[in-house]
């Protein structure tokens, strides 16, 4: 039985069990969806088909209903674990599927009973499809998820706790809103305790699971500081490698490497390990791990080593542990067997890496383009540094015939999938040709290349013109082709056509490098340059919005101007075409959001029965045309968005059931497949009806918006206009601060005034003060003088009696320095009043300074206060101008959009509907 007749089985199966609900039905279900699990169903999301998409949105609606059986929800989880193979089946099942709310929601149902092994079931596949994707906390029961995840790892039950462990390390990985809401929870340091706890597990995987869990969550934190410090780091980095090389299997070690990729992004701990004294040792064990076949541990390997590169002060190292061992067996390999790579030397790491160039292994194509991408690192390190030595110029010749041979095999009849990878592989090899040859230039002064460039002359001895010639050939024949060789919009970093530009690009600048050393390439070149298909990817380059791209672009424009045919007018309108393309696109990218399809959210209410959809679509549009009337005062953004999901669900519609009417007219003869036709309109018909309610249900919220605004709108209006009398008033206060601080420079003049006169009798006070205490000092000299005087006398009267005459004159001149004495006295009293006057004066104009003082802080505060709200009042009224001329503007492009729909509604829609119909 073919993948198409299950599908169709499927499908009946699931409709007739939606109708009916007994035990033959589920088991008939379950044994369809068993059959579906057993075939291969590689890429069959990805492959655009309507029926696989029908089938999984049944499937997961089931599943996520908790009225459904048990034992068939476990069946179906397990196909939708088998569908997601690769990361794009995992992205769709995520994005346009909504598998991770309906499994998180089964959880939820059965989060009484954690070991159920049907909750086990679905943490398994959750950690399978959130595995490097980001997981928003809106999205449906992720809180009550994370809530699970945080009992169980605390509760320490042995089944749970790894799967629950892995999920709470993928939901936090890259996840700030997450993280925010995890650290936002009470009972979260209890949590890190468990956490810290679980380092010493005797499982690497548990241990790698909460090593990733702590890093997102307190990595720039203060547990995050002590548990990843100076002292910790050294061993944190040792136990890491050691999980990588010595993991518990693929799994393990893809944890621990992203741990390892988390934490480089921390410049303290990407500086830590550049002084690692083992990092040298620990990454040739890493290097080990490339002799492996798997191409999983393989990618992994090689994004760690990567990411290191990001780091300048590991670059060097990383090129010492690739390079230099493998230098002395690469020239012995050389003398004996020339470039071929036997068994014997598998074991050096650089040859390692080139062995996964050319890998035969099956999905080894990343590995490829990861090896290519490392090697354009470190040769760009290694050749660039001052002292090249001649162990990369060994490496170097022996790679070379590899990436040559990586150039050939571009087969267009093989897909589009073998042509973007081979494109991608093409521009990986050229890009790294182009390393080589660039980065030698400065070494030309160094003894070991002479007068030569030797790694130059080493390309150009391999590169002929006739494979240049041939791939760009193949390039532009794929670049010009008119089949739809990708279903990505044009211009796209993953549109085939801008992916064989890239390629072609690359190649013609390798070109231009060679084309004085290579026989024929100059011609060759010029002679590609000349072709008018050249055009296409030369104006893809030109509009680019990546630098290298542009400036690749540039140098062979440069180069093509001069020559007679190049078409440069038809490349002028290429590129204002793309122009054109990218600015329309621009405009509408919000547009394109939002009438993006999403399927509706699943939940634990009972889903809609089919039976109960007996309306059609035209009485559909005849309810949204009587029954929702469009007012020509709606103003609101989302009209227009529904009205373009409500006209691509008809079209979709009306597609679906000219599709069907082909199926029946095609098989009427054979009754069984017409039920089962019938069967799938019926699906198609139930689901017309329920995206119709929903598109009621989002016309009823815009209009409850619309009016929402429309208060707000008047509200704002009465408060422009309460602004602007505020303003008024705060005009005419203004104007009286205006004269209050004139009024308080006068103020301030007098005061000057005063302090001055006030300087002034303080000088003098101070020298009276002084003339006081020398006359002071002259008196008590005096003083005991005259007592000395007095008894002297007293002892010599009798010799002094002949005397007296003398004695009269000094007598004559006691009184009269006592008169002088009493003089001084009276003046100094004088001198002590004035200075009493003085005192008293000043005290009262510090009184007044003081008064002053105060109303002086009070009109300068005020006047700050007034300023301030002044400012702030302008402020809000230009942002209230602003805000009400957007309004303006949006009601003003509403009211066109409704008169738009009116006409649209009234006439041309209804007839194409009911004809499609």
């Amino acid at each position: 039985m073919d993948t198409t007749t299950c599908l169709k089985s499927l499908l009946l199966a699931i409709q007739q069990y939606r109708d009916s609900r007994t035990t033959q039905h589920a088991a008939q279900l379950q044994k369809h969806v068993e059959e579906v699990s057993c075939m291969k169903c590689e890429k069959l999301l990805s492959s655009g088909q309507v029926l696989p998409s029908e089938c999984v949105s049944g499937l997961v609606e089931l599943a996520g209903n908790p009225n459904t059986s048990p034992g068939l929800t476990s069946s179906i989880i397990s196909l939708l674990a088998q569908l997601a193979c690769d990361d794009s089946s995992r992205e769709i099942l995520h994005s346009s599927y909504n598998v991770t709310s309906t499994l998180a929601a089964v959880i939820h149902c059965h989060s009484n009973t954690p070991g159920e092994p049907l909750v086990l079931q679905c943490l398994q596949v959750l950690q399978k499809l959130t595995y490097n994707t980001r997981i928003f906390q809106s999205t449906s029961y992720i809180h009550e998820l994370i809530t699970f995840l945080m009992t169980n790892i605390q509760s320490h039950h042995e089944d749970t706790v790894m799967s629950c462990l892995g999920l709470m390390a993928n939901l936090c990985r890259d996840n700030p809103s997450v993280q925010s809401h995890i650290k936002s929870l009470d009972n979260v340091k209890p949590f890190y305790r468990t956490l810290i706890n679980f380092l010493a597990h005797n499982s690497l995987t548990v241990v790698v699971f909460t090593l990733s869990i702590l890093a997102s969550l307190t990595l720039n934190e203060k547990v995050g500081e002590k548990l990843f410090d100076a002292k910790n780091i050294h061993q944190t980095f040792q136990l890491v490698f050691n999980i990588v090389v010595n993991g518990d299997g693929t799994l393990t070690r893809k944890y621990s490497v992203d741990l390892l990729v988390d934490l480089l992004k921390n410049p303290k701990i990407a500086d830590y390990l550049t002084r690692y004294q083992h990092f040298s040792a620990c990454v040739s064990q890493v290097l080990g791990l490339l002799h492996s076949k798997d191409p999983d541990s393989a990618s992994k390997v090689l994004e760690l080593l990567l990411a290191m590169c990001s780091v300048s002060g590991l670059r060097s190292q990383l090129c010492d542990v690739v390079f230099r061992p493998a230098g002395p067996k690469l020239r012995a390999a050389q003398r004996k067997q020339g470039v071929g790579l036997d068994v014997g030397r598998k074991t050096e790491a650089g040859l390692a890496l080139v062995q996964w160039l050319s890998s035969p292994v099956e999905g080894a194509e990343s590995c490829s383009l990861q090896a290519l991408q490392l090697l354009n690192e470190l040769l760009e390190e290694s050749l660039g540094a001052e002292s090249m030595n001649e162990f990369t110029l060994s490496f170097v010749e022996m790679l070379l015939p590899v990436l040559l041979g990586l150039l050939k095999g571009l087969d267009l009849a093989q897909g589009d999938a073998h042509v973007r990878t081979h494109c991608r592989r093409i521009t990986h090899v050229t890009s790294l040709l182009l390393n080589i040859l660039h980065t030698t230039l400065p070494a030309l002064t160094l003894p070991l290349l002479c007068a030569e460039d030797a790694t130059r002359s080493l390309v150009s001895r391999q590169v002929h013109a006739q494979l240049c010639l041939s791939q760009v050939e193949t390039l532009l024949s794929c670049c010009h082709s008119n089949s739809p060789l990708t279903h990505l919009p044009p211009g796209s970093d993953n549109d085939l056509s801008q992916v064989c530009a890239d390629a072609l690009l690359k190649t013609l600048e390798l070109m231009s490098k060679l084309r004085q050393q290579v026989k024929d390439m100059e011609t060759s070149f010029y002679r590609m340059l000349q072709d008018q298909r050249i055009v296409t990817p030369l104006s893809l380059a030109l509009t680019s919005h990546h630098r290298e791209q542009v400036q690749t672009g540039l140098v062979l424009l440069f180069e093509a101007t001069p020559l007679p045919d190049f078409p440069s007018l038809v490349l002028g309108e290429s590129m204002a075409a793309n122009n054109a393309y990218r600015q329309r696109e621009a405009e509408l990218s919000i547009k394109r959001v939002a009438v993006q399809e999403v399927p509706p959210p699943r939940t634990n209410a009972s889903v809609l029965d089919s039976s109960s959809a007996s309306r059609s679509v035209s009485s559909l549009v005849e309810k949204i045309q009587t029954g929702l009337e469009l007012q020509e005062q709606m103003k609101d953004s989302h009209v227009s968005e529904i009205i373009d999901v409500y006209e691509q669900k008809l079209a979709a519609f009306a597609s679906k059931e000219s599709r069907l009417q082909d199926l029946l007219e095609a098989k009427a003869l054979a009754l069984s497949q017409a039920d089962r036709l019938i069967a799938q309109y019926r699906v198609q018909r139930a689901q017309a009806e329920a995206e119709a309610r929903k598109l009621a249900s989002l016309l009823k919220d815009a209009e409850r918006r619309r009016e929402e605004l429309q208060g707000e709108l008047s509200s704002q209006v009465l408060e422009v206009e309460r602004s602007k009398a505020d303003m008024e008033e705060l005009l005419q206060h203004n104007s009286r601060l205006q004269k209050d601080s004139e009024e308080h420079q006068a103020l301030k003049g007098a005061y000057n005034v005063l302090l001055n006169r006030f300087n002034e009798g303080e000088r003098l006070l101070k020298e009276l003060q002084m003339a006081h205490i020398s006359l002071t000092k002259h008196n008590d000299t005096l003083r005991k003088n005259h007592e000395t005087l007095r008894e002297q006398h007293e002892k010599m009267a009798s010799v002094l009696e002949e005397r007296e005459e003398e004695i009269r004159s000094f007598h004559s001149e006691l009184q009269q320095k006592n008169s002088d004495i009493t003089g001084l006295r009276a003046e100094l009293k004088a001198e002590e009043e004035k200075l009493k006057e003085k005192d008293r004066e000043r005290g009262e104009l510090e009184g007044t300074v003081d008064v002053l003082r105060k109303e002086l802080n009070k009109t300068e505060q005020a006047r700050k206060d007034a300023s301030i709200k002044a400012s702030s009042l302008e402020l809000q009224k230009s942002q209230l101008e602003t805000k009400l001329k957007l309004k303006e503007d949006e009601l003003n492009k509403h009211s066109a959009m409704i008169a738009m729909i009116h006409s649209l509604s009234s006439g041309k829609m209804k007839n194409d509907v009911n004809l499609s119909l």
